[in-house]
């Protein structure tokens, strides 16, 4: 273990990847409640735009991911509220229109490449200096965001028209909600990968809702649940060299079995 913390790359990997558990988990209390689960997925996606557009143009492809994973998650909340459509319907649409998007600009750019791979399904190797700066500083305006409005988001998340009636400026942190969500999964694909992001942020949040402990107790177990998922799915990925964002995953995964059946029981 303390081999491994000696080199640089790994030091950037853990410090990055806890970041990303803490936000990934925070956020994803809250789109569980909201029944919003998709939009990790959807958002992904969009990113995955971004990290095309960037790859082909020579942007800074974790900057374009950030900047068209806000304006889906701004356009996802508009049709959704304007035009009365079924949130699922919404993020179904955008999803699929994301990754052809994405597939049509990496093609006609010919960026088929390992680095478009590595945003795909994470590569903690490939995660600079520069990167983790970028990270710990959206992330952490992301998390004040989310901390400052924690209880006027659980209130609309448990009843949207009772937070209207009550002066909850509902429309506007909404909008807040799917920005911070959209910032975080765009910072997480370096380090998760696009195609498995939406699984960190989804399944601690659930393996944490079968104890049955109140909103807090949740978002705590849901933050321990992400934060060991990501710890030891870094260190067996280095020890066994298997993909970063795959390990962490199924780390996940197993935590999520394992809390079904303890429950169950």
């Amino acid at each position: 273990m303390i081999e491994m913390l000696s080199y640089d790359f790994m030091q950037r990997a853990f410090l990055s990847g806890i970041i990303i558990a803490i936000l990934a988990s925070v956020s994803g209390t809250f789109v569980v409640l909201r029944r919003y689960s998709m939009i990790s997925e959807t958002l992904a996606h969009s990113a995955l735009v971004g990290v095309a557009v960037g790859l082909v143009a020579g942007f800074n492809p974790l900057w374009m991911a950030v900047v068209v994973a806000i304006l889906s998650a701004w356009l996802i909340e508009y049709l959704r509220s304007e035009f009365a459509l079924y949130s699922d319907a919404v993020l179904a649409i955008l999803l699929s229109g994301s990754l052809a998007l994405a597939v049509i600009i990496v093609s006609l750019g010919g960026a088929f490449n390992n680095s478009l791979f590595s945003y795909l399904f994470g590569s903690i190797l490939s995660v600079s200096t520069q990167d983790v700066i970028t990270i710990a500083i959206f992330g952490t305006i992301a998390l004040v965001s989310l901390l400052v409005f924690s209880r006027q988001l659980y209130f609309i998340a448990y009843d949207e028209e009772v937070a209207k009636t009550s002066g909850i400026k509902v429309k506007l942190l909404n909008f807040l909600l799917v920005s911070v969500v959209a910032i975080i999964i765009a910072l997480s694909i370096r380090v998760v990968g696009s195609l498995l992001i939406g699984a960190l942020m989804v399944i601690p949040t659930v393996a944490a809702l079968q104890f049955r402990v109140g909103f807090f107790k949740t978002g705590l177990i849901s933050l321990f649940f992400a934060l060991i998922s990501v710890i030891f799915g870094i260190t067996l990925s280095y020890f066994f060299s298997l993909p970063s964002g795959a390990t962490i995953v199924l780390c996940v995964l197993f935590i999520f079995i394992v809390s079904l059946i303890y429950n169950k029981k």
